[in-house]
């Protein structure tokens, strides 16, 4: 599980272009999106889909399991290690 934390993370910094920042730089647990965590918005999400879908054959059915997912880096992880088909 700490290995596709670490490789999402850096899946989400490339395909974000998140210049400056690194693995390291993000907490697993922090939030994603809002001024608490770092920032991300509803472009960000869409590229994440993108980059699941892609890399790990998962399909988001609806914005609502999205948003439940798309919380943390570890909850990420979770659904990733859970439903991947890749």
């Amino acid at each position: 599980m700490e290995e596709l934390t670490l490789k999402l993370k850096e899946q989400i910094i490339e395909a974000l272009n998140l210049e400056g920042m690194s693995p390291e730089d993000i907490d697993v647990k922090a939030p994603l999106f809002g001024d608490a965590g770092i920032g991300l918005d509803s472009i960000d999400a869409l590229e994440i889909i993108v980059l699941l879908e892609k890399n790990y054959g998962i399909r988001l059915q609806n914005a609502a399991e999205g948003k439940a997912i798309f919380t943390s880096i570890e909850n990420i992880a979770k659904y990733v290690n859970e439903h991947r088909t890749k």
